[in-house]
């Protein structure tokens, strides 16, 4: 099997795919833009062989990397990044060179586009937010006046909470309109929800094989926008409504052998034409792992391994590694480097070092929406993990 992943070293866990694919006996090919010197060793070790691009921007470099493992190895049997930002780019070649393992450029409007994201949401009988497509100011006028202020304006085809606005009036409304609008928005009413999600691994016939979730008690938006501290956590056991909620849409998507990170809203209050307080509403897809260091947090809170899983996802269709371990909540927490803390970070290790997994700087790339140095923490109990956090940002 003829396996080409795009960018292995980024974020720097993901070579972890590549090493349990070449485990499994997979010819692992890397494309990337990293020289292969600056390639860590690790990284290096988990590919066959790399080819090194000048911009993975360039679709035309990116295709003769392609080709030229398509000419030396023969038929190339996946492509895949496990990265939002390379998604259609991956649909692309795909679809260039009739690798049918995966989502084709005709399939990206509806995993890529929020708007078209609830057209499947229904089909799932599961309710999303009222929305309308920002056209003229009148238009947008009308329709915050009939849901409701705030509410909320990002673009249809964004990645997490980039460019995402809470508007709180007509006023706010009105100054929005007044910047270039170049990409299409789409306007949304709030839901008054905590974000949860659905992360599964799914096989060749849409059944999942590895199944686990997170809870943001803190808005991913005003994390981006106010350049706050970042808190979520992996669940110890995900709840039976969001494993329902999950398992419906990856139906109604037809979603087959891919990790996927689906989100939900759970409601904090009843909301009318959405459903009562505790229930779930669907927010967005992202067809890939939930990004940054989420995938050692599913081996933390889980006791298990999903690059090993995804990769024999990928080999066998099916995989005997599972979650029969011990489960945990495993929470991410991270500081701004701008925030001043009552405790030190030696002062953190030397109360919290047992439960700390990992501990390091956010990239810089990921540090806009996830701070700049992180804890990844587990423990038992719930309230354990809301300790830790109130210590930390405190």
């Amino acid at each position: 099997m003829n396996f080409i992943f795009i960018s292995p070293n980024f974020p720097t866990n993901y070579y972890h795919f590549c090493e349990e694919l070449k485990k499994n006996g997979v010819n692992v090919l890397g494309i990337g833009d990293c020289p292969y010197g600056e390639l860590t060793p690790e990284c290096r070790g988990s590919l066959n062989e790399y080819y090194k691009v000048d911009s993975l921007e360039d679709y035309d470099a990116v295709y003769r990397a392609v080709a030229f493992f398509a000419f030396k190895y023969g038929r190339i049997d996946w492509i895949e990044s496990n990265n939002e930002y390379w998604l259609e780019q991956d649909a692309a070649l795909r679809t260039d060179f009739h690798v049918t393992t995966g989502f084709q450029t005709s399939d990206m409007k509806k995993v890529k586009y929020k708007s078209a994201m609830k057209a499947y949401y229904k089909k799932a009988g599961i309710p999303t937010a009222r929305y309308l497509m920002v056209s003229t100011l009148l238009a947008v006028k009308t329709f915050a006046e009939e849901v409701g202020y705030p509410v909320i304006v990002k673009p249809d085809n964004g990645v997490g909470a980039s460019d995402t606005h809470r508007i709180e009036n007509e006023e706010e409304l009105t100054a929005f309109f007044e910047r270039p609008i170049d990409v299409p928005y789409i306007m949304e009413e709030l839901v008054r929800g905590v974000v949860c999600s659905y992360d599964a691994i799914i096989d060749s016939e849409g059944h999942p094989i590895f199944e686990s979730g997170n809870v943001s008690p803190m808005n991913i938006m005003d994390i981006v926008n106010d350049q706050d501290n970042c808190f979520f956590y992996m669940v110890k056991n995900l709840p039976d409504d969001v494993r329902d909620a999950g398992r419906r849409t990856i139906a109604a998507f037809e979603v087959k052998s891919r990790f996927v990170h689906l989100e939900f809203f759970r409601l904090q209050e009843d909301q009318e034409g959405l459903g009562k307080k505790g229930d779930i509403v669907g927010l967005e897809v992202n067809m890939r792992p939930s990004g940054g260091v989420s995938p050692d947090m599913h081996n933390f809170a889980n006791s298990t391994d999903v690059y090993k899983i995804w990769a024999d996802m990928v080999t066998y269709d099916s995989s005997l590694y599972g979650q029969g371990g011990e489960h945990y909540y495993c929470g991410f927490g991270s500081r701004r480097k701008e925030h001043t803390f009552r405790r030190s970070h030696e002062e953190i290790m030397a109360k919290y070092g047992p439960h700390i997994c990992q501990e390091g700087p956010v990239p810089e790339a990921l540090s806009s929406a996830m701070g700049d140095y992180m804890y990844l923490v587990r423990f038992k109990e719930e309230d354990e993990l809301f300790n830790f956090i109130r210590e930390l940002f405190e």
